[in-house]
């Protein structure tokens, strides 16, 4: 059972391969699967539709859906990434290809309420703190830069440099006020404190282009990396020098990983090898489950936060599928 949406091509719009090329240093498999979506939707004005999308009864939590109304809004160019407000159910941040990020608000049937418009190539990765109090926005950009941001502010608080290539993953330490991560095409992962704004730890953590990481809700000083060299890597703050866990499995470029909500020691990946991967970093024999029913590139995927059990992912086959994976219906 699926969703099946026109537009979610378009929501994953990704840049010409000259632009890939501008961004100086895309690692082979990352830059050939940006080439595979050129066919992204052209330029249209922004607007916000508003229709029922067909899911048909099913599973557990699939029944309720068929009656929610859904809301999309178009942009001019391939939109990245997306991340609600921590304190508003309504407001959402969107990035793109154009280099900006859109603040949009589903009560309203129009337009973004601000376009940021600093950096200077794609936005590929944009992150809402989850610390209360703290109305905070990462994102992170093809110009090599990450950026502060708060969204009542008209402009960016701080620009932080140091990352030496592409910038695919920033994410805000569900932990520690004020500290994030990101992830690189120069192969490290970069601890970040917006206090001081300077790199607090530098990890070499792969020798490939690094696609995602994840904070552990369990563990402050736990971070996973995936990268293009298909592994994953579980990284102790407090000592860098050897990866705690190094999970392999993978046949292609992971693209996005996640730590579960409800299990300290569980985490999933998914990959452009068309996989869903559940592992367990604590048990001798890792891999609890590998999940294949897409028939193109695996590029989103989240956990719940109200089911211990469910399961979202999507992909370039224009699906987004919910499901209970057995591996997690046997841990709940």
């Amino acid at each position: 059972l699926f969703w099946r949406v026109r537009t979610v091509r378009f929501l994953f719009g990704t840049a010409s391969a000259a632009k890939a090329a501008r961004a100086g240093g895309g690692g082979r498999d990352e830059r050939d699967a940006r080439r595979r979506g050129t066919d992204a939707a052209g330029a249209r004005p922004p607007r916000l539709r508003r229709r029922v999308l067909p899911v048909p009864a099913g599973p557990t939590g699939l029944r309720r859906l068929a009656a929610l109304r859904h809301r999309g809004f178009d942009w001019n160019d391939g939109l990245f990434d997306v991340t609600w407000s921590e304190n508003n159910e309504h407001v959402l941040v969107t990035c793109s290809g154009d280099g900006s990020l859109q603040l949009w608000d589903t009560a309203r049937a129009t337009g973004p309420l601000q376009v940021f418009k600093e950096h200077t190539q794609e936005v590929y990765s944009v992150d809402w703190s989850q610390t209360r109090g703290e109305q905070l926005v990462v994102s992170g950009s093809w110009d090599q830069t990450v950026k502060l941001w708060d969204p009542t502010v008209g402009k960016s608080l701080c620009t932080f440099r140091g990352h030496e290539s592409v910038i695919y993953s920033t994410i805000w330490s569900p932990h520690i006020p004020g500290c994030f991560a990101s992830s690189s095409g120069d192969q490290t992962l970069r601890i970040w404190d917006v206090k001081t704004t300077g790199v607090r730890i530098v990890v070499p953590a792969h020798q490939a282009e690094i696609l995602s990481c994840d904070w552990c809700k369990y563990n402050e000083n736990l971070v996973v990396t995936g990268a293009v060299d298909c592994s994953l890597r579980g990284w102790d703050l407090r000592n860098v020098q050897q990866p705690v866990f190094e999970l392999l499995g993978h046949t292609y470029a992971i693209r996005r990983v996640k730590f579960s909500p409800f299990h300290a020691s569980v985490l999933a990946s998914c990959s452009y090898d068309f996989t869903v991967r559940f592992w367990n970093f604590s048990k001798p024999d890792p891999l609890l489950e590998t999940v294949e029913h897409h028939t193109e590139f695996t590029c989103g995927l989240d956990l719940s936060l109200q089911s211990p059990t469910q399961v979202a992912d999507c992909a370039w086959d224009e699906t987004i599928k919910i499901y209970d994976p057995v591996c997690l219906t046997m841990l709940a």
